[in-house]
């Protein structure tokens, strides 16, 4: 590298890679340091891009820095996460941290030779926040567990003693108040099954443990945080409500107003007093929370919306027990009070964190989807020393363990990520590769939890189990993601640094420059209200200044925006890489999308039969459905799903048996069904059989590969009998997309691996004049770099659209 152009070459053609969460590349050292999910990439991929980019990579270090999420429990404002950010910035060791207020979380990227992530916990709680582990990047699981049973503490701290003992053990927790234990293990050596065992065996079978799931602990703070919210803005509203009524609507109801007007002692009224009363427990009880945060942040040297909310209304607050007050000792000084204002801020501004909490509680639900993605339940294998079956048990998936086998039934979930070490099938990899088109999976292929298992029986041993699953790692993408700063939002950081303090430089102004001004007669007397002076009439200016700005957003609706867009984002199936791909996205103006899966439905279907023979049309998918039943093809499936419909009439519900069933690979399959040889393959299948083609087969042929369809050869007793049309009908919304994109003069391309005429086709049937077909993956991605380069156009922005995760439909 010469230069910082050549830095950001290096930069973009990591960033391109899958599962890169960043990438920092620095000119003077030559050096770039990458932080990515092995699951998706790897070093040798990493420096695969560098070399292909016209640089020569080769590996520093791999395993030096470590990365920990933490919650942080008691940020209010934009300025506690930037402040909090530069505390951990400071520490030694620490090489990145991002604290995103949204999530109320803190990513760090630390050097564990220099210190550990308690350190940091520690640093986070001397700050004045509370700091609770969400997960590290070492080879270290977490699991939270209840123990029924227990009565006594000396139990539970007997139960710890003997999880001690438990090889890999390494670290536990005991909160015998609420029979409740953390506790931290090597995978390698032990797991969730053999920490229960020992706790049952324990208490001789009185007792009994169950295992809290992933992200349970959070998803239970954040419904109480809801609650408390709720209940909090609740009693606001029922103390404010009076207050504002007989400030600003029963003073005009004539009888009311005589009321509250009485006086009690000299001018004071009773409606004065009653504001005062009803006022306190919303300033002081409901409002609390305010000075707390004030008090934490001001001890740390920083001016956080806590600051000023409680500066806003403590200044009407005490200003209008003032005024009360003096009226009290005064016969003829009437009081302007200002209870309603203090009240209705704090409840309007309960009511804004209710409704923000409220939204990060959705955004939880819809990440949390993911997870429910894996099966509830898993059945468990246990072999002899031979290697035979001796027992199937069905165990919560979570209770997996590395080296388990699984057994995975024809329509069942893949419960966790492993190897196949025994049986066939077609696994459905949608929801992780964006092909609709089942995969065949065999011995020693990779399987990935959560894909459906489609046919066959497949016994699968776990190599990935809990956060070190796929699944896990997009769901971690995601609240990545969701911590990631958008550019807008780092220049709302700049600004909510000085913001406090400027608001409050302004209302000491606004109340100076008001009350200079009237001492020296620069505004008409008559302006002052009777029971005012000057100095009272620019103190009510100047506390208006700081009420004003007390409920400020600045800071808070672009990360909500942020992480609500990416939760939503995820749960329908569409992964946003942070912030910045959100912000950008409006600069879109061409899109390449792939056509299986994404244009169309992704399930081949039988739409047209052509027979070539007089035969019953019954009788001919009858012969045909009981040769395919026996193929795991997807379009053989089809086929079967299809002559159902025959079946059906008749009571028997089963296939004619077929013999001598031969599968021909990649051309189709053979049989003999009801003494008749059946074929049914396509073209190669049928020359290599020496089955005669006739002009009218060859004339279907081309007819239905112009429709974007594929043909099927059917052969009976060595005679053409039948064509079949197979098509991947578009889904209902692809036209509409295309029409809208265009009306919003953005390009479309159609990228796909199918033969030209079949791509030709469907690109005309939604709408799509820019077409590459017959392209491999490689050469896809290669077309996606070449429209990127700035010779096609000078203004290029670009977004691939592959069909991912659960999708079905545009969103």
């Amino acid at each position: 590298m010469t230069c910082s152009a050549c830095a950001g070459s290096v930069e973009k053609a990591i960033k391109r890679l899958p599962g890169i969460r960043e990438a920092v590349v620095g000119v003077l050292n030559a050096k770039a340091r990458v932080q990515f999910y092995p699951s998706f990439v790897n070093v040798d991929q990493i420096c695969e891009a560098i070399n292909d980019a016209g640089f020569e990579a080769s590996v520093v270090n791999d395993d030096m820095i470590e990365r920990c999420r933490i919650r942080v429990i008691g940020m209010t404002c934009t300025s506690c996460s930037t402040t909090l950010e530069s505390t951990l910035l400071a520490i030694g060791g620490v090489q990145n941290a991002q604290v995103a207020l949204a999530t109320e979380e803190a990513e760090i990227c630390y050097d564990p030779r220099i210190l550990n992530y308690n350190q940091l916990l520690q640093a986070i709680e001397d700050s004045g926040f509370e700091a609770i582990l969400i997960s590290t990047e070492e080879d270290v699981s977490k699991i939270q567990l209840h123990v029924e049973g227990v009565r006594t503490e000396n139990s539970m701290r007997l139960i710890g003693s003997s999880l001690e003992a438990l090889p890999g053990v390494l670290g536990i927790d005991i909160e015998p108040a609420v029979n409740k234990l953390s506790l931290s293990y090597k995978p390698n050596i032990t797991g969730p099954r053999n920490v229960i065992q020992v706790i049952e065996s324990t208490g001789s079978g009185r007792y009994k443990a169950t295992i809290f799931p992933e992200g349970e602990g959070r998803e239970a703070y954040k419904k109480e945080e809801i609650k408390q919210y709720y209940r909090s803005f609740l009693w606001s509203l029922i103390f404010t409500i009076p207050v504002f009524l007989s400030s600003m609507v029963f003073t005009y109801i004539p009888g009311i107003k005589e009321g509250l007007d009485t006086k009690v002692v000299n001018m004071m009224t009773v409606g004065e007093l009653l504001r005062w009363v009803l006022s306190t427990p919303v300033q002081f009880i409901i409002g609390r929370r305010f000075y707390t945060g004030s008090y934490k942040a001001l001890r740390h040297g920083s001016a956080n919306m806590d600051v000023l909310i409680a500066l806003g209304t403590n200044a009407a607050y005490f200003y209008s027990v003032y005024m009360v007050l003096r009226s009290a000792t005064s016969s003829d000084f009437k009081a302007t009070d200002f209870f309603e204002t203090s009240s209705m801020l704090i409840s309007f501004i309960l009511l804004g964190k209710y409704l923000e909490v409220l939204a990060k509680g959705k955004t939880s639900e819809a990440i949390a989807k993911l997870m429910k993605l894996v099966p509830e339940t898993a059945t468990l294998l246990t072999f002899d020393d031979d290697g035979h079956i001796i027992r199937e048990e069905e165990i919560d998936s979570r209770l997996i363990q590395k080296n388990d086998v699984i057994k995975v039934i024809p329509g069942a979930k893949v419960a966790s990520d492993g190897i196949v070490v025994w049986g066939q099938s077609h696994v459905n990899e949608s929801m992780i590769t964006g092909e609709a088109k089942p995969v065949a999976k065999r011995k020693d292929d990779t399987v990935i939890g959560g894909t459906l298992n489609e046919n066959g029986v497949l016994h699968v041993r776990a190599t990935h189990v809990g956060s070190e699953s796929a699944l896990s790692q997009i769901v971690r993408l995601v609240e990545s993601a969701q911590m990631a700063k958008a550019p807008v939002q780092k220049i709302a950081d700049r600004i909510s640094k000085v913001f406090v303090p400027m608001v409050i430089v302004l209302s000491l102004t606004t109340w100076l420059v008001w009350f200079l001004t009237g001492k020296y007669g620069g505004y008409p007397r008559t302006w002052i209200p009777s029971s005012m002076d000057s100095f009272e009439l620019a103190l009510q200016f100047g506390i208006s200044v700081m009420v004003i700005a007390c409920p400020c957003a600045l800071g808070l609706a672009t990360p909500t925006a942020v992480m609500v867009g990416t939760g939503v984002g995820a749960s329908k199936g569409v992964l946003i890489k942070g912030g910045q791909a959100l912000e950008s996205a409006h600069k879109v103006n061409c899109i390449v999308f792939d056509k299986t899966g994404t244009l169309t439905v992704g399930k081949p279907v039988v739409v047209n039969t052509k027979l070539l023979k007089n035969m019953a049309l019954k009788e001919f998918c009858v012969l045909v459905a009981a040769t395919e039943v026996n193929s795991e093809h997807p379009l053989a499936k089809a086929v079967v799903e299809y002559a159902q419909k025959f079946k059906e009439e008749d009571d028997n519900k089963t296939w004619p048996e077929a013999q001598d069933f031969i599968s021909i690979t990649g051309h189709g399959v053979k049989a003999i069904v009801q003494n008749k040889e059946v074929l049914v393959g396509n073209k190669s299948l049928m020359l290599d059989q020496n089955i005669l083609i006739p002009i009218e087969a060859e004339e279907i042929l081309k007819e239905i590969e112009e429709m974007a369809q594929t043909g099927i050869l059917i052969s009976i007793d060595r005679k053409l009998t039948g064509v079949l049309a197979i098509s991947d009908p578009l889904k209902p919304s692809a036209r509409e997309v295309i029409s809208i994109l265009k009306a919003m003069k953005v390009k479309s391309i159609m990228v796909t691996g199918d033969n030209w005429g079949t791509a030709k086709s469907i690109a005309k049937e939604v709408g799509i004049d820019d077409v590459t077909a017959e392209a491999k993956p490689d050469q896809k991605a290669d077309e996606v770099k070449r429209l990127q380069v700035p010779t096609f156009s000078p203004n290029r922005n670009l977004l691939f659209v592959d069909y991912a995760m659960t999708t079905s439909n545009f969103e």
